[in-house]
């Protein structure tokens, strides 16, 4: 199975920006058949981008989706419409759910990205708050479980689950980003693979594809990357300095 290792650009690079951040980092990496690199720019960003991007090195993704695949939802953007644009959507990020999306809206999206062949991030994972009254364990499994109730096994085959500890994101507040340890994590990929399967049995985890998400840096990335059941990063600030990035994606490389 393919490692991935995605970028989260957030609100961050202009169009030419991000052109020029692309042709950088593509200088950077070379093609790999076992890593797959997927970039997660603003919307204004993906058509642009797509035109030029190298695809035997890069894949893009979006950052949002609705789940309707068209009406009268003014300043979003539909799944269809990024068909033959991007591969990836992220769902359920912690900085939507804090904007105010919820478990239903978040389960109509990932049904929406599987209904138009966009294969779906879905992130889960707990607060500070959360952690302090060991509640981390129930969280992750309750927003997985809600998340996937309108897939089939089929559709949860393929799924990609980033999860991201909310308290250790670099929120740019001023707060230095907490590195997560191996094992204070280590329990989340083990009740994500737990909950498919337990769901939808061994078909539910056929491709299950899981990432860390949580301040991912070129220091620290090698120990997730190493640890069972992680195939991946969802890479977040460090994704804005090419140099990082590219150190990422070649310890992933160096790894797969």
């Amino acid at each position: 199975m393919k490692r991935l290792i995605a970028a989260n650009w957030k609100m961050n690079l202009a169009p030419h920006e991000a052109g020029l951040l692309v042709r950088r980092l593509e200088t950077k990496l070379a093609p790999h058949p076992q890593t797959e690199v997927v970039i997660c720019p603003p919307a204004i960003d993906i058509f642009p981008l797509a035109k030029d991007l190298d695809r035997t090195k890069l894949k893009l993704g979006a950052q949002n989706i609705h789940f309707a695949d068209d009406g009268p939802y003014t300043g979003e953007i539909s799944a269809p419409m990024l068909k033959g644009l991007a591969d990836y959507v992220l769902v359920g990020h912690s900085e939507r759910r804090a904007m105010g999306e919820d478990d239903k809206t978040i389960a109509k999206k990932l049904a929406a990205a599987v209904r138009n062949n966009l294969t779906p991030i879905l992130c889960v994972g707990e607060t500070l708050t959360e952690r302090q009254h060991n509640l981390s364990h129930k969280v992750v499994v309750d927003q997985l479980t809600a998340a996937v109730h309108e897939l089939t096994a089929a559709d949860v085959s393929s799924l990609v689950v980033a999860y991201e500890p909310v308290w250790s994101i670099d929120h740019h507040d001023g707060h230095a980003p907490v590195h997560a340890t191996p094992d204070e994590i280590r329990f989340a990929f083990t009740a994500i693979r737990t909950t498919l399967e337990e769901l939808f049995g061994e078909e539910g985890i056929g491709n299950l594809r899981q990432l860390y998400g949580g301040s991912a840096d070129p220091d620290h990335c090698r120990a997730y990357l190493e640890m069972p059941h992680v195939d991946g990063l969802l890479v977040g600030t460090a994704s804005l300095n090419y140099e990082s990035f590219a150190k990422i994606v070649k310890t992933a490389q160096s790894l797969a």
